[in-house]
């Protein structure tokens, strides 16, 4: 293009003119009626061909409705009408962009809004050869709910991987097959591989490539795990923030740029491995609000359609999306669709538990809250003397067996499988006391605390439907001690497997 300023200035100043236009409402339609629906749509998530195309969309309210578009390439359009359900098409133009654009619809009913998430596939670049193959289910029969089933007890590479310095600058040693092996004859038979890629990037820039250095150790340490039938699922961790920190800023095309290249890059990577591999989108999206969970669907959005258009197994494999900030309450409260998918029942959905925070994490008194160094009913009379108040009952096995039941009853039970991708409790050394004989009392009451923690969690999330991943970190969070990948706490390892 001779002049890319003045095509800039172009475009800016017809996304001006026609962004008025992109507003539809059906004022004059009372509604009304004694048998009032409520508020609804269907689809809450739409995905385009590159080639465009139309969509309906059906509204069902007993008020008028009023629907726009943030996007000037995606537009609604009235079209049939009754007392209380409303037609619309969607109409996408072509993109002949090389990357994957999103847009989101809003649909408003009184004081109620709804949104509907569209996604349109990238334009094939004449230069750009394609990379994309055509769907295989070979080795990929299990969908989401079978392959969960067949999970039983998970265990996190933590703090190696996704290290930001390198696979060691966290204090951990190389991964090796013989620790994995260790991992696999402890009775674990699946593993969450954390892992870190933006440090690895040839340049943080378009095309935002991998290096081959680093894809082929990520491909060693998968091999180790898949070469020893264990299922083994591999993300994007934090990566030093790039995309779950910057969530609260709103939607950014480059973050959702660089998204869709490092996916795609992973994607054919391990394209051709069978169905004990398994991705993760991000880990703690940082979410706290309506609007924040509508950017990170988004970026979700764009995960899974990064992995599904480069075809062979990815076609079919099991994928898995964070909840906001993989939190129980933020999800039940905020996650009310899963981002679109052409292959059915094979998403997973990831949360987390570390609460109470003050005994499964903390590391300092804060002005908000006290370390607890006990857990449980059983351990309340370990708070005495130099360590009262030291046990804390918010988060206790009550608390816990209801946090778990809510994903049970809005997901598990719903056909879709949760991975409860983290938990754990700090391993503390004591010393609050200048009498020894109170020392030691109070470190057997949470080393007692801290099995009962882990344990009745295992069961609990399990019982529930949950599959449990413990939080390795090879520190004061870990059961194995490596590299050698002895035992570190006993009591706490046969709770977590009784």
């Amino acid at each position: 293009m001779d002049n890319p300023f003045k095509f800039l200035a172009s475009l800016f100043f017809a996304l001006f003119v026609i962004a008025p236009f992109t507003a539809c409402s059906d004022s004059n339609d009372n509604g009304g009626g004694n048998d009032a629906v409520p508020f609804s749509l269907s689809p809450e998530n739409v995905s385009f061909p590159a080639e465009g195309g139309t969509v309906t969309l059906t509204i069902r309210s007993a008020t008028p409705v009023g629907v726009s578009s943030d996007a000037s390439w995606c537009v609604p359009t009235a079209g049939a009408a009754s007392t209380q359900t409303r037609l619309y098409t969607l109409t996408a133009a072509a993109n002949t962009l090389s990357q994957v654009r999103t847009a989101v619809i809003t649909v408003t009913a009184g004081s109620e809004t709804k949104q509907v998430n569209v996604s349109q596939a990238a334009a094939k670049q004449p230069d750009e050869p394609s990379m994309d193959i055509p769907a295989d289910p070979t080795g990929m029969e299990s969908d989401a709910a079978a392959l969960a089933a067949r999970m039983t007890y998970g265990w996190n590479l933590g703090n190696t991987l996704e290290s930001i310095g390198g696979e060691t600058a966290w204090g951990n040693p190389l991964t090796t097959e013989a620790m994995i092996k260790k991992v696999k004859e402890a009775g674990f038979n699946a593993i969450r591989i954390p892992c870190s890629w933006n440090q690895y990037l040839e340049a943080d820039a378009a095309p935002y490539t991998v290096k081959s250095s680093w894809m082929d150790r990520v491909k060693e340490v998968v091999d180790y795990c898949v070469g020893n039938d264990l299922y083994a699922i591999l993300n994007i961790h934090w990566d030093g923030g790039w995309l779950e920190n910057s969530i609260p800023n709103g939607y950014s095309q480059t973050v959702d740029a660089k998204q869709r290249a490092i996916w795609r890059q992973i994607a054919i990577a391990f394209r051709d491995y069978d169905e004990h591999l398994l991705f993760a989108g991000c880990n703690e999206p940082n979410v706290e609000n309506a609007a924040q969970m509508a950017t990170l669907t988004r970026y979700e959005q764009t995960f899974v359609d990064a992995v599904r258009t480069t075809g062979g197994r990815n076609a079919y494999r099991n994928l898995i999306v964070q909840g906001p900030s993989t939190d129980i309450d933020k999800t039940i409260l905020l996650m009310d669709a899963l981002p679109a998918d052409p292959t059915p029942k094979r998403m997973m959905l990831e949360v987390h538990y570390y609460t109470p925070w003050t005994f499964a994490g903390l590391e300092a008194d804060a002005s908000w809250g006290k370390m607890a160094y006990f857990w449980g009913e059983n351990n309340q009379g370990y708070a005495q003397g130099d360590y009262a108040g030291r046990w804390d009952n918010t988060g206790a096995e009550t608390y816990m067996r209801g946090q778990l039941a809510k994903m049970k009853t809005a997901f598990v039970d719903k056909g879709v499988p949760v991975i409860l991708g983290e938990y754990a409790a700090l391993r503390r050394t004591l010393s609050d006391s200048a009498d020894p004989t109170a020392n030691a009392n109070a470190q057997t009451g949470h080393d007692s605390s801290r099995a009962a923690y882990v344990g009745y969690l295992t069961r609990q999330a399990r019982a529930a439907g949950l599959i449990p991943f413990f939080w390795d970190a090879g520190n004061s969070m870990s059961i194995f001690r490596r590299p050698e990948m002895t035992i570190i706490d006993p009591a706490v390892y046969e709770e977590m497997m009784r």
